[in-house]
């Protein structure tokens, strides 16, 4: 009973978060694991939990998807399903112990650019401009990484396409949001079909975070977003560190 409450707590929670400021994934991968699920199966089994909110945050915007400095949605959501695919065999392709390894670094990494990405990006919007090339290059490389982990991809991304628009952040969520759910999607195709998904703890995830979704949604316009990441980056710092002191 312990165990459900927990999962469906940190379901709960994630969804809330996802829809109110981003990183369901810092509450998600540790409660997995808390509960006994191995590190590679806890990834994949929190991806698979996260995307229906993913999917239906996608349907929502779906009337705001615009291109992006002459880079189109069709060419981004290519490369982004490349990466994704290629992102979920390197996942499946590594070694228990050294996903252990790796999480204390890729959850930092995460935290970091939860924190400061969305400055950085306003700074790079400033002093940079690329061209679709390159963007695309990196599209793909984020996508393999949103493949493989994915914490805080969708915070990347959008900084990358600042280089490339000088639209503001809020015009880019749309289309950072169907490209991190279509990552994730090609992913979770590639978990199921490898057997890494638990299903029960999955679903226990999976159906709280859609209530937490639903309510997190309603409750936004209630509550100031900085505050809001604030709270999301405290409790992502402290999560790291915790996996960081438990390390061997």
């Amino acid at each position: 009973m312990n165990t459900w409450m927990l999962l469906a707590g940190a379901g709960f929670l994630a969804g809330a978060m996802n829809a109110l400021a981003g990183g369901g994934s810092f509450v998600t991968l540790p409660a997995l694991m808390l509960v006994g699920v191995p590190s590679v199966s806890a990834n994949a089994s929190s991806t698979v939990a996260l995307l229906p909110g993913s999917l239906a945050s996608t349907w929502a915007y779906r009337a705001d998807l615009t291109a992006m400095g002459g880079v189109s949605l069709r060419a981004l959501m290519g490369v982004s399903l490349a990466g994704g695919f290629v992102g979920a065999l390197l996942l499946l392709l590594t070694p228990l112990s050294v996903f252990n390894a790796f999480i204390p670094w890729l959850l930092l990494l995460a935290t970091l650019v939860f924190v400061f990405g969305p400055r950085a990006g306003q700074v790079l919007r400033r002093t940079r401009r690329i061209g679709a090339g390159p963007v695309l290059m990196a599209q793909f490389l984020l996508a393999v990484y949103g493949g493989y982990f994915g914490g805080a991809v969708g915070i990347m991304m959008m900084a990358v396409w600042s280089l490339l628009s000088p639209a503001e952040l809020t015009t880019l969520n749309p289309a950072k949001t169907l490209l991190v759910a279509a990552t994730n999607a090609v992913a979770v195709v590639c978990f199921i079909a490898a057997g890494k998904v638990w299903w029960p703890q999955t679903l226990a995830l999976l159906f709280a975070a859609m209530w937490g979704g639903y309510l997190g949604a309603r409750a936004a316009r209630y509550w100031a977003p900085r505050r809001l990441r604030m709270g999301v980056s405290i409790l992502s710092a402290l999560i790291t560190l915790a996996y960081f002191l438990r390390a061997p």
